[in-house]
């Protein structure tokens, strides 16, 4: 569940229809994982879609109508615009890295590949970064990360309205350890991103061989 809350506070909102009807809702282009996501809730809740023009992805949505679920979601500081005032909440050691990754996937990126071309010794590079409106979360982030042993990292300011955390090749290669631990595996992962990580380490021990 913590991987839900960390991919909610990336790309969930709750709503409050006119009647007083209030849901929490996920809406993502990748129908497999929010699949995943539902099963995991344990939900029978339909999973709606909606087709968009041009070269866009087709969205898909899973809404829970559940004054009680709201209700927890508003205890653990979530709000109808939350987007620059995401929670700040103690996560157990345990569930941490469970919270990272859904919230990764939700609103992190990662990319590998040669940077410094013009040089003699191009560099083989791995970056990973999480995108928030809220400094305050992104912070929250860094110090939770800093104390498990990703001891880099810097948060930058765009000059729109939202802040980026990044992080360099040796604590990228940390955080896919931690996120994608090998000895407890999770199904509740985006695998697409996952798969830049291990490109990187294919990469690199082909540039050993050389």
């Amino acid at each position: 569940m913590a991987y839900v809350l960390g991919f909610f506070a990336a790309d969930g909102y709750i709503t409050v229809n006119r009647r007083g009807g209030q849901f929490w809702c996920i809406q993502i282009t990748d129908k497999e994982l929010l699949e995943t996501i539902r099963a995991t809730i344990q939900s029978n809740h339909k999973i709606g879609s909606r087709k968009r023009t041009g070269n866009a992805k087709n969205l898909y949505s899973l809404q829970i109508g559940s004054i009680e679920m709201c209700d927890d979601l508003r205890a653990l500081g979530f709000t109808e615009r939350k987007s620059k005032n995401l929670p700040v909440r103690k996560v157990p050691s345990k569930y941490f890295f469970d919270f990272v990754r859904g919230y990764f996937d939700g609103d992190g990126n990662v990319w590998s590949g040669i940077t410094k071309k013009h040089r003699k010794t191009p560099s083989l590079t791995l970056l990973t970064a999480f995108t928030s409106c809220s400094r305050k979360f992104l912070m929250f982030l860094l110090i939770g990360l800093n104390r498990q042993g990703i001891k880099g990292g810097s948060i930058y300011d765009s000059k729109g309205n939202y802040s980026r955390l990044q992080f360099g090749t040796r604590d990228s290669l940390k955080l896919y350890y931690f996120m994608y631990n090998q000895t407890n595996p999770s199904s509740l992962q985006l695998f697409r991103k996952k798969v830049v990580f291990e490109k990187f380490h294919t990469m690199r021990k082909d540039a050993v061989v050389v």
